[in-house]
């Protein structure tokens, strides 16, 4: 088993992370190597192992609790595991979404034996698919008491600044249908495909609200991302499936989401196959504020949707803060700026300590 020096230079603890594989579903040997690093360099805190997530937590009494979360998985490796070091640049799989992120967390909770707050660590699994799998989740119904908190810090790649909330996400199945017939005889049939096209001008012509909410300003879109239709070169479709993506912002639940999808696309048949709602900024908390004090920075909205709405849904204000880049994420060039993990390091420290 890996031996991570948490104690280590953050810069080399996230090397380290990065050079043990934790691609989604395989994410054991990293948790083993947490686990054993937390039992055995920060003797201050309770650590719990549930699947591949490992969580540990202070007990001091302190009047609030800060939740620092981090998820350990990350996409198929692309050639680009071992990490290596080019200059001020670390490069590697993981670097960016978030392995600088969990190494900052893993380094201040063997550093911080004694934190102005409480203290609870959450290294989990399996956040980048599909959300039944998400280590959250399971988390959430076996050890809910794990995730309660005033605030929650999640180690998402934001660049070093601050992200509040999250977008809401909706996908939908726009079916039109028609009638097959040989494309040489096409007056006998109807075709599907071309029955999609006032659904595309109804897209085309979509106006995106933006909401200002907290200070943060939220834009909408609703997009078609897939378009499926077609038998055979020689027949008329007799079915076509636009699928269409909407990004809402946290001031829509679920339930005004789809109510506006569906008035959008009024008189089409439609179902909706993924849904998850957004978080609202949750920036008036006052360990929140703390936290914006310690930074220095004015919040953005958070563009994209993050597990800080499974946080808001327990009535907990979360916030998005990581030193890696989100532009970087999921490419074979995939790096994070040293800078920046000694930056979050240093904010976080003035924080917590």
């Amino acid at each position: 088993m890996t031996r991570l020096d948490l104690t280590a230079d953050p810069v080399e603890l996230c090397a380290a992370l990065v050079d043990v594989p934790s691609v989604s579903g395989d994410e054991g040997a990293l948790a083993s190597a947490l686990e054993h690093a937390l039992r055995e360099q920060a003797p201050h805190l309770q650590v719990l192992r549930s699947g591949d997530a490992v969580l540990a937590r202070t007990n001091l009494g302190r009047e609030r609790r800060v939740l620092l979360a981090g998820h350990i998985d990350t996409v198929p490796i692309a050639d680009n595991v071992p990490s290596r070091r080019d200059g001020e640049r670390l490069y590697g799989c993981g670097t960016s979404d978030m392995k600088a992120g969990d190494a900052v967390f893993a380094h201040l909770a063997a550093a911080l034996p004694q934190p102005r707050h409480d203290l609870t660590f959450v290294f989990y699994d399996c956040e980048e698919v599909e959300a039944d799998r998400n280590g959250l989740g399971r988390i959430e119904r076996e050890h809910p008491g794990w995730l309660a908190a005033d605030l929650a810090l999640l180690g998402e790649p934001t660049n070093g600044a601050v992200e509040a909330g999250c977008q809401g996400t909706l996908r939908a199945e726009i079916t039109t249908r028609g009638r097959r017939a040989h494309s040489a005889r096409s007056w006998l049939g109807e075709n599907a495909v071309h029955a999609a096209e006032p659904v595309l001008r109804r897209l085309s012509g979509y106006s995106a609200r933006d909401v200002d909410i907290d200070g943060c300003r939220y834009r909408e879109g609703l997009q078609a991302v897939r378009i499926a239709g077609g038998v055979a070169g020689n027949v008329v479709p007799d079915e076509c499936v636009v699928t269409v993506n909407f990004r809402f912002a946290p001031d829509r639940d679920v339930a005004a989401a789809q109510q506006h999808v569906r008035e959008v696309f009024d008189g089409f048949e439609l179902a909706v196959t993924d849904l998850s709602p957004g978080a609202l900024p949750g920036l008036a908390a006052p360990a929140a504020q703390e936290f914006l004090a310690a930074t220095g920075t004015r919040p953005s909205a958070k563009y994209g949707w993050t597990d800080v709405s499974r946080f808001a849904a327990l009535g907990i204000p979360a916030l998005n803060y990581g030193p890696g880049d989100p532009n970087l994420a999921h490419t074979r060039e995939e790096h994070v700026e040293l800078a920046r993990i000694t930056e979050a390091v240093d904010v976080l420290r003035r924080f917590l300590a």
